[in-house]
This record gives C-alpha cells, structure tokens and sequence, in this order.
C-alpha cells in the first residue's frame, strides 16, 4: 500500500472524531426544531455537497439524494451515493478502503493505457508523418507521457468544485517531479545537466507557474488569455526547434571530415546534446534486436487462429522467465486489463517488420474500438441516444464496424498489412484517449468523494494522491534511465513534461469550460493551501534557477538531498496547513 493510503486511514479516524462532535451538536440544537432534517433539505438543494459531514449518520443519505451538488454528472459511478448510501454508516471505513483500492486500479488503468496503446500510437503517428525527433518530442511524444495529467485536470475543470484537484495535481505533480524525481536521479548519477535546454526549460516553466498564478489570484480567466495560456506552448516549441537547428548548423560548420570520428564522443557531452535524445528510438532498436535473436531459423506461417491466440497473450514466455518476482506478480494483475485492452485498442509498431499487423484482431478492433468509443466517451452519454427516438446509436456503430471488418479481413492476408494500416494508429490514438479520459473522469469523481468523506480539500487530495499517482510512473521510468547511463534525459524529461502538463492541462481545461458555459471560467480557491503549493513550486525553480548554474551545471548528490528535504518540508507545511495548524 502506497503512503498515501496509510495517510488517508489516519485521516479518516480523525474525520470520525470531528463528525461525531459536530453530531451531536446537531443533536443538541434540533431538541427545539424537531425533525425537520429533511424538509430543511428540500428547501436548500443548492447547498454544497461537503456538509453532509455535519450531519447525523442516519440522515446522511436523505441530504445526498436531496441535494443537486452531491448529484456528479461526469462518471459512471456516484461514489458520493455509494458512500452514504450503499451500505450501513458504521460500514464506511470498509468502503473508503475499498475505494483507495479501487483508486489505484484505475491509476493502473492510466498507466497501462498510457505507456502500451497511446504512446506507441502516437510514435507511430509520428513516423507516418515524417516529423523530426525534437518536434516529435515536445508535441506528440509529451501528449503521450503527460496524458493522465491532461486528461485528469481537463476532467475537474470540468466542474468548479473539483478546479481545487487539479490546480493541487499539477503544481503537486510539478513539485514532486522537479524535487523528489531531480533529486533521484542527481542521487543515482551524478552529471554535468545540459547548460542551455536547462536554463530554457526551467525560464519557461517560470513564466508558467507565474501566468497561472496570477489566473488563480484573480479567480477568473478569459477567452483571450487562455488562448494566449496555449501560445506560450507555441512558442517554447518553436524555440526548441529553432534551437536545434542553429546547434545542428553551428556543429555542421565546425565539423570537419577527418575530425568526425575523434568529434562523436564530444558531441554527445556538448551542452545540447538533450535535445537530440529521444528515447523511443533507444527503446525501438533494443526491441529489434531482442525480437531478431528469437526470429525463427526456418520460415514458419501461422495460421489465423494462430495469430489471434498468440496477440491476445499479453505475457511473454521468454521474458517471465528472466524478470524478477516482484514483475510477475505486477503482471498478474495487470493481465486481465491488458487482454481487455488489447481486445479493444489497436497498435501499430513502426520498429516491426510487419507493423505489429495482425488481421484477425485488427479486423475485430474495426468491431470493437468504435463500440468503446461510444459507450464510454463523456461517461456513456451517447450509450442510451436513440436515432429519431427509434435507433440506438450503439447498434448502427455496431453494423458498420461489422461491415467494415468483413471488408477489410475479405481484402488482406495475414503476411503482409495493407496500405492504409497506419489509419490502424489513429484509430488507436483515439480510443486510447477515450479510454484514459474516461479513467481520469473516474479518478477526479472518486477523489472529491474521498475529500467529502474524509473533509479533505480538494487541493491537498490533488497534491498528494492524484500528483502521486500521476508522477510515480515517471519517477522510476526517469530514475531507471538515469541508471543506465542516460540521466541528462531523465532530467530533460523531469522538466519538459511537466511544462506541457501545466499549460495544456489548464489551458484545454478552461478552454473547454468556456466553451460549455459560454462565459468565463471561475476559479474556487481553497485558502492558504493554494498560495503554499504555488509558492513553494515558484520557489523550487527560483532555487534551482541560480544553485544548478552556481554549481557549475554540475547537479550532485548534496544537490539531490536538497531537493528531497525542499519537498518533505513542503509536504509537512501543506499537511499542517490542511488541518488547521497553519493558518493567518
């Protein structure tokens, strides 16, 4: 169990505490009111959903049925009704235990959707449309890694009350990568940081926590200003790429053809070499030579049903045997979700022979990707819509995806993918992303239920739980490459994915918003917490904005140390805060 679980345990005794004597105080003062609970609650259903807590166990249900608030509208799942509700009031602790672990397979959920369907999808897209490594870096490649953030802000965007979760997510998720996983990897390998990418990245990364600030501080954003939010992306693009290509041009002019031999090693050492590494490509090569070690000597043609059985086996033989324990029970719970993932999403691999083309199941995906889509896109809305009140919607997807599959399996053989199989990866891109919205959308609803129960604030759940779990993935993805030797990548990694996170994040999140409501977006801030999770991330950057180029670029392990005690004293300061120790 994760230390955000035990936290939340702790959390909720004392919730238990603090409910019991604002019950009886309740109590005390309807001895001359009478038992009015419930016609008191069909006179306020415009009151929010947290006062639940100050009331009777008994009554706590009628309060969540009665009141609009407590009616969430995105997700399939109204953890509020299953908490009050569902079972008896001295059964809650079970159901919050349940919910932490029903929290964490959706966070699987996110990971597994992220890291096997959208982002190979996406490298496939990638090289279909012959972009260059440092464009397809910090556009197509950071969607793919940052797509849980995303999609989770863009989903408690969504609804006012649940702005606080992702506001705490994404500067949580902020200060955790640029802190605890900087620190790892400084920890696990000292190096000498890439001078220029690093002055750019942590500059941009400023100018964007300082430009949601003060969104924040004035507890509204525009049209014009959220469209300008997303151009500041643009514009750190374009000085990516503008970048590269005088670095590439000055190396070009200063290389000479019978230095180029004694000039490689150097030219991976040079203060811009991060922007050249791409680690999909590393990965890419390694895979094709583990797959061409087992290429079978004689050739070998399966058969139809061969080929279905053998990709819907998410384990690999070889690879069980070598992996640790520890691997094999991860995998064994993964699997059941990975089968259902692979029966669902396509994927298309450039680095393969064949593309990853497999007839039998791809023609199937023509079946079962559009049913995904329209069945879990905006939590089912479109499942029930009828054609002129007569016509479910979900029946005609599923007529033409069975008349497009009977047409694609007539027209191709198992060997070799047709031309228009790179349309397999867009097809792929999006139910992935259907998929992962989908799961954010469960995430943020079962995080407000959480800070109801246990009378959390929105923003300290999105700062721990949500950034935790968003960003434990990067954290040992980062630290693993730092130990294989790659760790100026980790680094470039720490800082380029959290910029795209925070401006796409809040700028597609408001921009949605504003569009839903035609009006502007108002901001709900939770007191002095938000101000301490802006400031101290401003702080980290500032920080490491004038040590990193005092140390001479030179990031070491009393570096790293810093860093992490810089994040356990934030972390106690925003916990103190949260429950009243703090306070002005």
């Amino acid at each position: 169990m994760s230390p955000a679980v035990y936290l939340s345990l702790l959390v909720l005794l004392s919730c238990q505490q603090r409910t019991s004597l604002g019950s009886l105080a309740l109590r005390n003062q309807a001895r001359w009111s009478g038992n009015t609970t419930l016609a008191m609650m069909s006179q306020s259903n415009e009151d929010k959903c947290d006062l639940v807590m100050n009331l009777n166990a008994s009554e706590r249900c009628a309060f969540v049925r009665n009141t609009s608030d407590c009616s969430m509208e995105d997700g399939f799942i109204n953890y509020i009704k299953v908490a009050f509700c569902l079972l008896p009031a001295n059964l809650t602790p079970l159901i919050i235990t349940l919910c932490i672990v029903w929290l964490l397979f959706l966070f699987v959920i996110l990971g597994l959707t992220a890291s096997k369907f959208f982002c190979p999808n996406l490298s496939a897209i990638c090289t279909s449309l012959h972009l260059t490594h440092n464009v397809a870096g910090v556009t197509f490649l950071a969607l793919g890694n940052g797509a849980p953030d995303i999609f989770s802000a863009m989903a408690a965007f969504s609804n006012p009350h649940t702005a606080g979760l992702a506001v705490g997510a994404l500067f949580g998720a902020g200060i955790f990568v640029t802190t605890v996983v900087a620190g790892s990897v400084a920890l696990v390998k000292p190096f000498t940081v890439a001078s220029r990418p690093f002055l750019r990245d942590v500059i941009f990364y400023m100018v964007a926590v300082f430009w949601t600030f003060l969104m924040l501080f004035r507890g509204t954003t525009t049209l014009t200003e959220t469209l300008g939010y997303l151009g500041l992306y643009v514009v750190y693009v374009l000085t990516v790429i503008i970048s590269a290509y005088i670095y590439n041009r000055q190396k070009n002019s200063t290389n000479s053809s019978d230095q180029n031999v004694a000039r490689v090693a150097a030219e991976f050492h040079s203060s811009d070499s991060s922007d050249d590494d791409v680690p999909c490509i590393l990965d890419g090569s390694i895979q094709h030579e583990y797959e061409s070690e087992y290429r079978p000597l004689l050739p070998y043609t399966e058969t139809t049903t061969q080929i279905l059985l053998s990709t819907l086996n998410p384990v690999d033989s070889r690879k069980w045997r070598r992996k640790s324990w520890r691997w094999r029970a991860l995998k064994v719970l993964k699997t059941p979700l990975e089968f259902l993932l692979l029966l669902c999403i396509p994927v298309v691999d450039p680095d393969k022979e064949d593309k990853n083309w497999r007839r039998p199941l791809n023609c199937f995906h023509l079946i079962s990707s559009p049913l995904v889509c329209v069945l879990a896109f905006q939590s089912g809305i479109y499942g029930e819509y009828m054609i002129k009140g007569q016509f479910p919607i979900w029946l005609l997807t599923l007529l033409l995806g069975l008349f497009l599959s009977a047409i694609v399996f007539c027209t191709t053989t198992n060997d070799s993918p047709p031309k228009y199989h790179p349309l397999f990866a867009l097809l792929g891109f999006v139910v992935s992303a259907v998929v992962i919205s989908t799961a954010a959308s469960e995430v943020v609803s079962l995080l407000h239920m959480l800070g109801v129960v246990l009378s959390l604030s929105n923003t300290v759940l999105g700062l721990t739980l949500l950034a935790w779990g968003n960003s434990i993935g990067d954290c040992f993805s980062d630290i693993t490459i730092a130990r294989q030797g790659y760790p100026r990548m980790a680094i470039s990694a720490c800082f380029g994915g959290i910029i795209f996170n925070m401006l796409f994040g809040v700028g597609l999140g408001c921009l949605t918003q504003i569009f839903k409501t035609q009006s502007f977006v108002q901001f709900e801030i939770e007191g002095l917490l938000t101000w301490i999770l802006a400031g101290s991330l401003g702080l980290s950057l500032v920080l490491s904005f004038v040590i990193v180029p005092l140390c001479r670029f030179h990031l070491g392990r009393p570096y790293g140390i810093f860093l992490l005690v810089f994040y356990f004293i934030f972390l106690v300061i925003a916990l103190l805060t949260e429950f009243g120790e703090i306070h002005i």
